[in-house]
Formats: C-alpha cells, structure tokens, sequence
C-alpha cells in the first residue's frame, strides 16, 4: 500500500503555504517542514508584510520548527519548499543541519545550486516535485505584477 503521506502530500501543502503568499500579494513561496511524517511547521514568503528582506518561507518556517522542537537543529526533519533555496535560505538549512530538502520550481537566477552554496553533507536533496504548478503559481504571479505595472 502506498504511503499517503509522501513527497507529492507534503509539496501539495507547501503549495496551501504559497497560494496565502499570493493572496498577500507576496512571491508565492510557501514552506512546510516535517518530521515523522507530521506537518509540524508551516510559513509562506513575508517580506512585503513585515518589510523584511529575510523573512522568506525556509525562513519563517526554519524558527517555527525549532520553537517546535525545542532544538535549533532539524537533522530527523524535512523542508518541503515550493521554489528551490536561495543562498540566504541554503545557507540557514545548513546551520539546521536539515535532513532532506524537497523543491518543486528550480530557481535559475537565485537558487543555491547555481551559486554553488554548499549544504549540510547530510542534507539529501530532491528536485521537481510538483514542479509544474509551483512553477504556474510564481508565474501567475509575476504576470499580474506586470499587468499592474503597465
């Protein structure tokens, strides 16, 4: 019997995290972290709302689990994020030490893997879950933007 609570589950709840971003008129990133298979941290893109560059969803979503867990390291946990880390937010989850990365849109221009930033060794990671509409999402959103701007 497949496990209802897999990669597809959780990205699909990340994407619950984005669509609130959108509605806020944020970048429509949103982030889940889980651990044993429970949702125990959810948090979508601030930056516009708390006029702060650094409160992206791995952000936002990496201080709620540790409040959480009681612990600043989330080495039995996953991120599941809609957009693949920027080197700011790579940058975090190696000093969380996370336990896997799931991402479904890659980032060409921002993203960590382009700029080569190192993760924790232990931190496994996986691409393209869901890529399709994380993708549509952020597009839909800049497409707007434009629309505005014009």
């Amino acid at each position: 019997m497949q496990n209802p609570f897999d990669d597809t589950y959780f990205m699909k709840q990340a994407l619950k995290e984005a669509q609130l971003a959108f509605d806020k008129n944020e970048i429509p990133v949103g982030a889940v972290i889980v651990c044993q298979n429970q949702i125990i941290a959810r948090a979508h893109n601030l930056t516009q709302t708390l006029t702060d560059v650094t409160a992206h969803a791995e952000m936002q979503v990496f201080t709620s689990a540790a409040s959480y867990l009681g612990s600043k390291y989330l080495k039995n946990c996953v991120l599941y994020v809609t957009l693949e880390p920027c080197c700011m937010c790579a940058g975090a989850s190696f000093w969380t030490q996370i336990g896997k990365i799931v991402y479904g849109a890659s980032d060409e221009n921002r993203g960590f893997l382009k700029h080569k930033i190192p993760l924790h060794p232990k931190t496994e990671v996986v691409s393209g879950i869901l890529k399709t509409d994380c993708s549509a999402l952020l597009w839909q959103f800049f497409e707007k933007q434009r629309k505005l701007k014009s």
